[in-house]
Order: structure tokens, then sequence, then C-alpha cells
């Protein structure tokens, strides 16, 4: 298992990007939770095994339809317990 905090730059926001990225760690097995942050990036935290994590990376990279993916900081985080995958308000 692994841990890591995710912060997406672009058009992120108001595109359904938390959703998005919500339904993919839900197929993937990924538990965790997504945000919007103030200055307009998207943070995320997941866990999962490596191979689904970098599945679920993948799947950021590209985005929803009408985002626009523009950067992806990936770092290593320390476990927290986390059940499901959730959006964030």
């Amino acid at each position: 298992m692994m841990a890591v905090e995710v912060y997406v730059s672009g058009v992120v926001q108001g595109v359904g990007f938390r959703y998005f990225t919500r339904k993919v760690a839900r197929e993937l097995g990924i538990r965790g939770y997504v945000r919007n942050l103030s200055d307009g990036r998207v943070y995320i935290y997941a866990v999962g095994d490596e191979l689904m994590i970098d599945k679920f990376l993948s799947a950021i990279n590209r985005g929803p339809p009408m985002a626009i993916v523009r950067n992806v900081e990936v770092r290593k985080a320390g476990m927290e317990r986390c059940d499901g995958f959730e959006v964030r308000y």
C-alpha cells in the first residue's frame, strides 16, 4: 500500500474534475478524498496498491472531457485512515 498527495492545476474546477476523480478512484479501489483549493488547483489524497495508484494517476493526467490538465504534482504521503473515496468541500 502507498499513499500520495496530488496537486492538479489547469482548468480543473467547475468541470466535474472532483466527481471524475471519485468515480475513477472507486473503480480502482483507491481510498481517500479530493477537494478544490482556493488557488484554483485540485488536491487529491489517495491510498492504494502501487499498480492501482499508477492507473489512477494516468486517468488524473487525462481528466474529464471539459478539463485541461496542465500539471500534476505527486508527493508521497503518510497513511491516513480513509473509508472509501469522497469529495470534500
